[in-house]
């Protein structure tokens, strides 16, 4: 069953998008973007893959904290690990996430214009 909303549907049609399945699946993400160094993990991924340790020396995180981080947002089904040698590399677990981070960061820009810094501000 698709219970996707077209714009031309009924009313009582857009209440089905919000059944305890989606309403869960929702908050799950939510939870996992709620802390702001797994925001700007998923948001740093959204340009390609990374190493955890390239990822804590650019946000200035220990190690050790990166693996709490990135096994949350892999158990969230957000990002998924690949081996390249001894190393591994994390990337979005699907190239849609890259294009709703990039929506979010539109909607975060309207609501908030001083969020960004602009000079080098790439969202």
């Amino acid at each position: 069953m698709d219970t996707r909303v077209s714009l031309g549907a009924e009313p009582r049609d857009h209440i089905a998008c919000a059944a305890p399945a989606h309403t869960r699946a929702v908050a799950h993400v939510g939870h996992a973007l709620s802390v702001p160094t797994r925001a700007a993990i998923v948001l740093a991924l959204r340009h390609g893959s990374h190493c955890p340790a390239d990822l804590a020396a650019e946000l200035g995180v220990s190690r050790q904290s990166m693996s709490n981080h990135l096994s949350c947002l892999r158990g969230c089904g957000l990002v998924v690990a690949e081996r390249r040698g001894r190393h591994m590399h994390y990337s979005l677990a699907d190239p849609a996430l890259a294009q709703a981070l990039g929506a979010m960061l539109a909607l975060t820009y309207a609501l908030d214009p001083s969020c960004c810094d602009g000079d080098g501000c790439t969202c």
